[in-house]
């Protein structure tokens, strides 16, 4: 480790058992491997996992070490690298892919790495971006185009899951239902749009996130809780022909599928937290629907789509980002999530090694 770095930072951490994420003062600086680089982290997106772990729900009950420290959103500066590293040069800004296969598996080998048998995930099995420093290995890092804003680079991760399910599905020239407007949701309304669909609708229970996602392209909203397929199915001719299901919501599962255009086409990006029943038979094999389920960003065929999608300016991303705040107001950024004051939030991080330390040292003055 370069001795112009500090030996601890700051960083924001799960360490227990229970709700809520601890502020730690004296994390040690990773040291990167042979094959790895160090990162000085800019600004870091607060994501809908973060928020299942500072909620400690079920799934994060299972899924999360105590330790860890939390994020996988980032964007930074390189500021070392490990001595077989080939590509990746100090100075550097640069942003990650979350996903660390194993490079060895047969998803890996036949370039489907973002469903590795064994990854590992930034933020969840290792350690994450929640701090000034994080080491990622050389293979998993993407070199951020100049035009591209810091604010847009942290977001990178959810919006590669909006770009591979617009993508999967193949929405130009077709009608395009949305089922859910979360962050995602709200993404997906701005690629579908920059990549050829005819028509967009969404549904959602937020009137303020369907009122937002209007203006980002969409023709028609509806309200989850009032029915609403029929009236879909009839201005759609028999239903809209794509279907991206973004809410992870049983009811809007099935509610979509049976809005769908018979031979449609189903991309499943949502996470339900229970089992979901449906009916096969009729939602599925007799309308001749082909359902897709997707998960992460196709490494990297995803991330070349949304660096091109974002240099043609036919994303509107600025209206999503509704919040930058510091690292040390995490707490009020996750609070805003919950009472949907705010969709994502960015937070700002030390943005150099000169910063970092400074900020390690006057922030253990402040909290000790």
């Amino acid at each position: 480790m370069s001795t112009s770095l500090p030996a601890s930072m700051p960083a924001i951490c799960k360490l227990n058992d229970a709700p809520g994420l601890n502020f730690c003062q004296d994390v040690p600086v990773p040291e990167p491997g042979p094959r790895d680089v160090l990162v000085a982290v800019t600004h870091a997106g607060i994501c809908g996992t973060d928020r299942h772990i500072y909620e400690w729900d079920a799934w994060s009950r299972n899924r999360v070490k105590l330790g860890i420290t939390t994020g996988h959103e980032f964007v930074g500066r390189v500021v070392a690298v490990g001595e077989a590293t080939q590509r990746i040069e100090v100075g550097q800004r640069v942003s990650a892919e979350g996903h660390i296969g194993c490079g060895f598996c047969e998803a890996c080998r036949t370039g489907n790495g973002h469903i590795c048998e064994t990854v590992d995930i930034l933020g969840i099995d290792c350690n994450g971006c929640f701090a000034p420093f994080i080491s990622v290995p050389e293979t998993n890092i993407w070199p951020v185009h100049p035009e591209i804003p810091n604010k847009v680079a942290a977001v990178f991760d959810p919006l590669g899951n909006a770009v591979h399910t617009v993508m999967a599905a193949g929405v130009s020239g077709k009608t395009v239902l949305i089922t859910g407007v979360g962050i995602i949701g709200l993404m997906a309304v701005t690629v579908a749009k920059a990549a050829g669909a005819t028509r967009i609708f969404v549904t959602d229970v937020d009137p303020r996130r369907l009122e937002l996602a209007m203006k980002l392209g969409a023709e028609q909203s509806f309200d989850a809780r009032q029915p609403w397929v029929d009236k879909l199915r009839q201005t759609c001719r028999g239903g809209p022909q794509v279907l991206l299901e973004m809410s992870g919501h049983a009811t809007a599962i099935r509610h979509g599928l049976e809005a769908l255009h018979n031979g449609g086409r189903a991309a499943l990006l949502g996470i339900p937290a229970d089992e979901v029943k449906l009916d096969l038979s009729e939602l599925i094999i007799f309308r001749g629907a082909t359902v897709l389920g997707i998960n992460g960003r196709k490494m990297f065929e995803t991330w070349y789509q949304m660096e091109n999608l974002i240099l043609s300016e036919q994303l509107e991303l600025d209206s999503i980002i509704t919040h930058q705040i510091d690292m040390k107001d995490f707490e009020t950024g996750f609070a805003m999530m919950q009472s949907g004051e705010a969709i994502k939030v960015v937070m700002k991080i030390p943005q150099s090694e000169g910063e970092a330390c400074q900020t390690v040292n006057s922030t253990s003055e402040q909290l000790s």
